[in-house]
């Protein structure tokens, strides 16, 4: 079946599945499995050696996770290999009741009429010239960054300062470009997508790709989560959404000022997040799992950046200027993608239906040339949300569509301005932080 579609059974697999073991959702939760299309799986040694890693996996267990199942999956032939083996029984039906949501079985099955209909418009089939294009824009700007810097050094101050817009716009474009690929979203194999992915990241970003999908993934499967998705997890430097500042106040946890993060927040994530603390934690991460190969094409990033830049800056000059680039990279970055999370619902799991957390987690960006640009279509982050392996040039496509679905329940659509969603950021840390310093001082 073609991207979103059910793991493919055989008739021998169907009639099989009859004569398998019925339990009800109360087992399913209290040992931890999980079911997609209403078959019941043990996960818990497969778990470890599960390509998306094992929280992903476990962030499920005890659910419903065919939605996130069939919407990060395009190779099901492929995937039903591995699922087979672990296969031990089916649902009872109409053994479910989840008190946090009303017509969840519903939803489901119009969400799975959605994507059936994306499929049948030819959705998720990519448009090769695009992404060429996108591809050759990181090319060129090097090479002109490369150009000037061999030119003029940083003597002059404008063609610097020329070099260092053409150097971040490539890492910032490389970004959503690396991410198209990490998602499956471009090539039909698999290989060829991790491929791209890696020579885009490791090569010209100086990233580890397995790094990048392993906590994007998780980011995925459950945004804005408490303890599930790696976006939030910010410690003890902010305090988002309305459970979590309660909580802190309630404890009489006070490490910094909260009720001023509205202000510190614009000073320190936007500005540290890629130049230090992504690079500290994807060194940590490939030296954990042992990713020599990914070291190779971080290698070649950091023998490009020598060959480029020493002769000419100096060591320290390319220090400078590696470091220059991460800052202003960062800052767009946090920008682009905490617009559509960080004012939106924060809260633990409550094991909503795919497309009401979805939904709940995640708002868009009014379309146009640049917001789509800027943004690599990530202004369409419900629409990316919900179908992770749609080709970002589809989105508008299906917007719509959404918004009807949207109707039909009541889920609230949201699409803003970019200056509103910028502006919402700082709201939604007042506020958070408000509702700290109230139940701190209680």
């Amino acid at each position: 079946m073609g991207k979103g579609g059910k793991v493919d059974q055989t008739e021998t697999d169907l009639a099989d599945d009859q004569k398998l073991k019925v339990y009800k959702w109360q087992e399913i939760k209290q040992n931890k499995w999980i079911v997609i299309d209403n078959l019941v799986y043990d996960v818990s040694r497969f778990s470890r050696k599960h390509p998306g890693g094992e929280r992903l996996m476990l962030n499920h267990a005890g659910q419903d996770a065919t939605d996130a199942f069939t919407s990060f999956h395009n190779d099901m032939k492929k995937v039903s290999k591995y699922m087979n083996p672990i296969r031990i029984g089916r649902v009872q039906p109409e053994s479910d009741i989840n008190p946090n949501e009303e017509r969840k079985a519903e939803l489901h099955k119009d969400f799975q009429n959605l994507k059936a209909l994306a499929e049948k418009k030819g959705l998720f089939k990519a448009n090769m010239g695009f992404f060429l294009l996108h591809f050759m824009q990181l090319i060129i700007l090097d090479l002109i960054a490369a150009y000037i810097i061999y030119k003029s050094g940083h003597a002059n101050w404008f063609t610097y300062s020329l070099a260092v817009v053409c150097l971040v716009i490539v890492q910032a474009q490389a970004g959503w470009l690396q991410h198209d690929f990490g998602h499956l979203s471009v090539f039909k194999s698999n290989k060829m997508n991790h491929l791209v992915q890696n020579v885009i990241i490791g090569g010209i970003m100086g990233f580890s790709a397995h790094w990048w999908n392993y906590r994007h993934y998780q980011h995925h499967a459950k945004p804005n989560t408490i303890k599930r998705d790696p976006d939030i997890r910010f410690g003890v430097l902010y305090l988002i959404g309305k459970v979590i500042p309660i909580e802190y106040g309630k404890k009489k946890i006070g490490k910094l000022p909260y009720n001023l993060q509205q202000f510190y927040f614009f000073f320190t994530l936007p500005p540290l997040l890629i130049p230090i603390y992504f690079v500290i934690e994807t060194v940590y991460f490939l030296v954990k799992k042992r990713k020599l190969h990914e070291i190779m094409w971080i290698s070649i990033y950091l023998l490009r950046w020598y060959a480029m830049f020493v002769p000419t800056l100096g060591l320290l000059g390319t220090v400078k200027l590696y470091f220059l680039v991460r800052f202003f990279e960062s800052f767009w970055f946090v920008w682009s993608t905490q617009i559509s999370h960080l004012p939106m619902t924060v809260d633990y799991d409550k094991d909503l239906s795919w497309f009401r957390s979805q939904l709940n987690s995640t708002c868009n960006v009014e379309q146009s040339a640049f917001n789509d640009w800027v943004s690599g279509h990530l202004n369409f982050q419900i629409e990316h949300h919900l179908f992770p392996t749609m080709p970002r040039h589809n989105y508008y496509k299906i917007a719509p569509d959404v918004r009807e679905l949207c109707k039909k329940y009541n889920i609230d659509y949201q699409c803003k301005t970019m200056s509103q969603a910028t502006i919402d950021i700082y709201k939604c840390l007042k506020e958070s932080g408000e509702m700290w310093y109230e139940a701190y001082n209680m």
